[in-house]
């Protein structure tokens, strides 16, 4: 099969970790895709095709002036018509309008990935509504959770049509980086550093992250925060971090190239989100035997349990939170022993070849159950 995977990009978050971990199994497997990334004007946002370039995928990007930019769509079709894919495959709201607008008349099978919605202006909700139009006309749309497939059907894309995806990262990337985090931090081996990672919005609960900093800090003021990654958020946060009289105990690390150094760096990672799907972030920091405290949100409990992979705890609640922070604090062998847990349940459970192997029946599921006749190229 050939597969376009196409996407608009606010760094290099889940959504593009998936679309680069699927590129890079493709042709391992005997297929062929690529990927199509938006160049947007106020934010061009091309961390994404850096990441690709350097792992040798094609990738190819989209100009885009912002608002419905007709011109994208024509580029956008005349990219499909001269790759002649068997399926083109869009992550997220932007690449499911302007992609299904440019394919909906092409052969070619339309696949989407729900990474999951975070409407929080008039702007997002009216984008999120001509998604839901343009999901239920697609060939198969991807869940990553099973709450967000609920969420599909409650927008009224048919049943039969959705198909539950967990994510899948590469578990050796994250095996033995180095601590760059810590010493740019200039940190000793003894000193605890807490860290949230992830795109500073809304829904990924950083604004409670920081409520729980503060209550950590009164009892252990040796204990270090920091908060890996950037977005629209960030002053707002940091305003809040000033409100909070942590400037010298909590550290804004921006966004980061090194991740495997970010989580080496880490005695304790938090995830504070208020709605996710499976955050690649948790993956992650499984397979960099990270000890979590998470939030029961979206598909999280598939991947820790509560005790035995890391701590759970309610969504919103700083309270808990830091609960379960002072504890791992205060217990460095339960550190250890749900880092270990969380290496094996990556590697059992959510490796990238595995989420790629369940892309490409779905795939084939789009296409009827069988690649088909090429335009013009041979089907690898």
């Amino acid at each position: 099969m050939k597969i376009l995977q196409i996407i608009s990009s606010g760094g290099l978050y889940g959504a593009e970790q998936v679309v680069l971990n699927l590129a890079r199994h493709f042709a391992p497997m005997g297929h062929e895709g690529r990927i199509a990334l938006f160049e947007n004007l106020h934010a061009p946002n091309v961390h994404l095709a850096e990441a690709a370039a350097a792992l040798h995928l094609p990738v190819q990007l989209v100009p885009c002036q912002g608002r419905f930019d007709r011109a994208a769509v024509a580029r956008l079709r005349s990219m499909v018509e001269s790759y002649d894919p068997d399926v083109v495959h869009m992550h997220g709201y932007k690449a499911d309008i302007y992609g299904y607008a440019a394919v909906r008349r092409l052969p070619t099978a339309k696949v989407s990935t729900c990474h999951g919605w975070g409407h929080n202006t008039f702007a997002l909700r009216a984008y999120g509504m001509m998604d839901r139009w343009a999901l239920r006309r697609f060939d198969l749309v991807v869940a990553v959770s099973a709450e967000i497939a609920g969420t599909l059907r409650r927008a009224g894309v048919p049943p039969d049509k959705i198909r539950v995806i967990d994510n899948g990262i590469e578990v050796t990337d994250f095996e033995a980086g180095a601590p760059t985090l810590r010493r740019e931090l200039a940190l000793d081996s003894k000193s605890v550093l807490v860290g949230g990672i992830g795109r500073l919005s809304p829904e990924k609960g950083f604004a409670v992250l920081l409520a729980a900093a503060r209550i950590v800090v009164k009892q252990h003021p040796e204990v270090k925060f920091v908060v890996v990654g950037d977005g629209p958020e960030r002053e707002k946060l940091q305003d809040l971090t000033r409100q909070y009289g942590l400037e010298r105990k909590l550290f804004w690390a921006g966004r980061r190239d090194d991740m495997a150094g970010v989580y080496a760096s880490l005695d304790i990672q938090v995830q504070p989100s208020l709605k996710e799907g499976l955050p690649m972030t948790i993956l992650e920091g499984l397979a960099a035997r990270r000890p979590i405290v998470a939030t029961r949100v979206g598909a999280v409990e598939s991947a820790i349990n509560d005790g035995d992979i890391g701590l759970l705890v309610n969504t919103g609640r700083a309270d808990e939170i830091a609960r379960a922070v002072t504890r791992l604090i205060q217990d460095p062998s339960l550190r250890i022993r749900l880092g270990q847990a969380g290496r094996a349940r990556v590697e059992a459970n959510f490796s990238a070849r595995a989420m790629t192997e369940k892309y490409l029946e779905a795939y084939l599921d789009a296409l009827g159950g069988k690649p088909r006749e090429p335009a013009n190229h041979g089907v690898k």
